[in-house]
């Protein structure tokens, strides 16, 4: 699933810490880290907003309550 106008990445870990299975961010060479790990979020956090905020990001979650979550935290931003 793509996310978009990302402007709080705490907030979405903090969200992706709520879930039950693995969620990984896909990166635009096709590279899969683990947004469970702490190390792999630091990476990611300062990687992705270097350039102040995210317009787009692809997240893979695979199990289904966790894709619900998600999709509930990109419809209650907006």
């Amino acid at each position: 699933m793509k996310l978009s106008n990302v402007t709080n990445m705490d907030e979405l870990f903090n969200v992706i810490d709520s879930c039950k299975g693995k969620v990984e961010l896909v990166s635009e060479e096709g590279d899969r880290l683990n947004l469970k790990s702490k190390l792999s979020q630091y990476f990611s956090m300062a990687k992705l907003f270097s350039s102040g905020n995210i317009s787009s990001v692809e997240l893979v979650a695979y199990e289904q309550e966790d894709v619900d979550r998600l999709i509930s935290y990109m419809m209650i931003r907006k």
